[in-house]
């Protein structure tokens, strides 16, 4: 794995190192993240494989994020029910909407998509979510918004896997709100506890 990025000049400037990390994960060479992208996707089945997941949240890929569709659409053929993220308050957790992979969707409020037909999910067993960045204690950054923070900090919490590019990995400190996720994966392999 490659050796983190350091942190910006002041430690705990979370929207310079946000920058930062952005910008790398945008150079990435398409090529090679198609080829992450699905050993990342790999590794997630594997885990859930080992786990016999029923149920597990996923995200839609965003801005670059690991494009895990090839690995949702698996897990939905061995039939681990899988939900999408939705936004329903901007200070709230997170819900969940049922989600198959190629059912109709619409895009949210804050321009994400969803289902088109709402199906809530009470609260999934295991959250796969995207990371802008992560640090060797498995603390997540994210866009700032704090929504995952708030749904890991609700009972009961589910498994949280951080999903990232291993070259995102980079030096900052947890805030006092931060959650340490359970496991990371990343194409360069699994980081857990």
């Amino acid at each position: 794995m490659p050796a983190p990025l350091p942190a910006p000049a002041h430690a705990n400037d979370k929207s310079a190192l946000r920058r930062q990390l952005l910008a790398a994960r945008r150079a990435i060479d398409p090529a090679r993240k198609i080829m992450w992208d699905r050993e990342i996707g790999a590794r997630l089945l594997a885990w859930s494989r080992a786990r016999a997941v029923p149920e597990l949240a996923v995200y839609w890929p965003l801005a670059g994020e690991p494009d895990l569709s090839e690995a949702y659409a698996e897990l939905a053929r061995r039939g681990v029910r899988l939900a999408l993220p939705v936004v329903t308050a901007r200070a709230a957790p997170l819900a969940f909407a049922l989600w198959e992979p190629g059912e109709a969707m619409q895009t949210d409020q804050m321009g994400v998509a969803v289902p088109a037909a709402l199906r809530p999910l009470a609260r999934p067993g295991a959250i796969a979510l995207p990371c802008v960045g992560f640090n060797a204690q498995r603390f997540r950054l994210g866009y700032g918004g704090g929504y995952y923070d708030r749904t890991l900090e609700a009972a009961p919490r589910p498994f949280a896997i951080g999903i990232a590019y291993a070259q995102l990995e980079a030096g900052f400190d947890g805030a006092a709100h931060d959650i340490a996720l359970d496991l990371i994966i990343t194409e360069a392999g699994p980081q857990c506890i």
